[in-house]
């Protein structure tokens, strides 16, 4: 009896020690393709201008060897490959580019599926709110093995962020009505930045309050009759070409001036911002922040000198 007890006890030492060596084994290659995986990161294929952006914000531009055809800054990535738009990528690049890694926007879903179909290791991110973005830098640092970086990045905007809270938080914010401008003429349909977009995080922090309701798309479409309904305090265009220049500006306002009874025609607050960074949801986010505090509250520049004029608060 006591000799069948004693032989179990040594079957079942050894079940469990094959079973822990077993298990071990299996954990020290799991390792070892985790960090070979990781630590292969070296070519990496960015599939949109945000991404583009936070991955030369953060030091990692030299291991880019793709970007979109939408990807303009900083200029090292304008001399990059293109792989195409986010709706026609080619993939047929994507292969001679020969990447270890592709960043994907969360709602690049062509990308996301032609990545899994080439078995082309994927990361994705989402970068349609301020918290995502930050998130996503640090995302992105992390599985660069730059961590700091992205630690260090992160930082800077969110303590910038807090610093424009601070200032205008006593502020009564504007009515403002923010438009996506792709167009001379104010009199067809145009589409509006709504509430749940990274845009109007911003414009809020700069003083303004959004005349859309929460119900309302991301990015919808309103007509002429809603906007002279709402009648907002001001009107903003913004879109990406650069360098208005004074003649495109008054013909615009001449435009808008056919709707004479709202508020912002009659009161002149008709602004047009144009710049490549406007509608990136990336690292330049800040200069976003300033041109809308600077254009909804420019009573808080008036005391700055000329060499002041680009400071932020």
């Amino acid at each position: 009896m006591t000799k069948t007890i004693v032989k179990t006890l040594n079957i079942t030492k050894v079940i469990t020690c094959k079973f822990l060596v077993f298990h071990l084994t299996v954990l020290c290659l799991w390792l070892v393709i985790f960090q070979e995986v990781h630590a292969a990161s070296q070519r990496v294929i960015s599939t949109s201008p945000a991404i583009t952006e936070i991955l030369f914000a953060i030091g990692a531009g030299d291991r880019v060897v793709g970007v979109t055809d939408f990807c303009n800054y900083p200029e090292q990535a304008c001399r990059l490959p293109s792989i195409g738009g986010p709706l026609n990528p080619s993939t047929e690049t994507w292969i001679t580019l020969k990447p270890d890694l592709i960043i994907i926007q969360e709602d690049s879903k062509v990308i996301q599926k032609n990545a899994k179909i080439f078995e082309i290791p994927s990361l994705t991110v989402s970068v349609n709110n301020l918290n995502n973005i930050l998130n996503s830098i640090q995302i992105i640092a992390d599985s660069l093995h730059m961590p700091q970086a992205g630690h260090q990045l992160a930082i800077k905007i969110k303590t910038k962020i807090e610093g424009y809270r601070t200032h205008l938080k006593k502020i009564e914010p504007r009515q403002v009505l923010m438009l996506l401008s792709d167009t001379n003429d104010p009199s067809r349909d145009l589409y509006a930045v709504g509430r749940d977009t990274f845009l109007n995080e911003l414009l809020t922090i700069a003083g303004g309050e959004n005349v859309l309701p929460d119900t309302m798309a991301r990015y919808p479409k309103v007509s002429k009759e809603y906007i002279i309904a709402k009648s907002p305090e001001i009107i903003i265009e913004v879109g990406p070409k650069s360098n208005l220049s004074k003649e495109e500006t008054l013909a615009r306002k001449k435009t808008w001036g056919k709707f004479s009874t709202l508020r912002a025609v009659k009161d002149d607050k008709l602004y047009f911002i144009g710049a490549d960074y406007i509608l990136i949801p990336g690292p330049r986010l800040l200069n976003i922040l300033d041109d809308f505090t600077r254009t909804i509250h420019p009573e808080l520049f008036l005391n700055q000198s000329s060499k002041e004029q680009t400071k932020v608060f």
